[in-house]
């Protein structure tokens, strides 16, 4: 820890976890406290908060809670206005929401397609539109926002509202990112792969494999050429230092974090 974000204020969204480990979001949120920044961190269960203010430690005290829907316009501006509010200013904001729905267009509802959009997709065109205005008062920030080696490529599973929001997240970052170069604002993207989060277990696993953790475990692993799966902290590690300015000539891109396994061709 080197207080590479020391005096930023950053958002974080999707904070919390719908099980118990380094979720994507609640890894993100202590990262970015663990080096300085003073990080409100958002989740619409103030249970799921509960464990990324355990697992901060000391950091603890940088992680200021906030409960509220991400698809909701009201709450993405009360969310912002909060922030200001509290710290005084934007300088990150990370879009983490997101989770997936099985099925291709004929199996997958038009009611789960619209949710899906709005979920994943809706909540970072939404968090963008009201919290850069802030960014702009202030002569700059840094947006990261999360999308999915499901957009890029073909994963193992057909779930088309999902691969289509993440494929929207990383050309929506590129389109805001040059729209506002010259504001300094800078906006890229995390691509993580077949991660081992605890929504493997909550969700997941009911929806592939029988219901079997293990099987499913495998299959992912199988998938990647380095042999292992990465976790939340691994996400959180390249959005740190997106977020940083160690990365202020990086902008309308992506990092992929996913072990190798998007440039297989199999």
């Amino acid at each position: 820890m080197s207080g590479r974000l020391a005096g930023k204020v950053a958002i974080v969204t999707g904070a919390g976890c719908v099980g118990p480990g380094w979720g994507n979001g609640r890894a993100v949120a202590v990262r970015l406290a663990e080096e300085g920044a003073s990080v409100l961190a958002v989740d619409r269960s103030a249970d799921a908060m509960k464990e990324t203010l355990s697992l901060a430690g000391d950091a603890a005290s940088k992680i200021s809670p906030w409960v509220g829907d991400a698809t909701r316009a009201e709450d993405v501006q009360a969310m912002v206005q909060v922030c200001v509010q509290r710290f005084g200013r934007v300088n990150v904001l990370v879009n983490n929401v997101g989770g997936s729905r099985r099925g291709g267009p004929v199996d997958l509802s038009e009611e789960d397609w619209d949710a899906q959009l709005n979920f994943n997709l809706k909540s970072v065109y939404l968090a963008c539109k009201y919290t850069i205005p802030e960014m702009l008062k202030q002569s700059g920030g840094a947006i990261v926002n999360t999308a999915s080696t499901s957009g890029l490529r073909w994963t193992g599973s057909a779930q088309v509202g999902y691969a289509s929001a993440k494929a929207g997240i990383i050309q929506l970052s590129r389109v805001v990112a040059v729209e506002y170069a010259k504001k300094n604002i800078r906006v890229n993207t995390v691509v993580p792969g077949q991660m081992h989060t605890p929504m493997v277990e909550a969700r997941l696993a009911g929806q592939r494999a029988g219901g079997n953790v293990d099987s499913l475990l495998a299959q992912r692993q199988s998938r990647i050429p380095l042999g292992f799966m990465g976790d939340g902290r691994d996400t959180a590690n390249a959005v740190l230092f997106l977020a940083s300015d160690e990365a202020r000539f990086i902008t309308a891109t992506e990092i992929i974090v996913d072990g190798g396994m998007s440039a297989r061709c199999d």
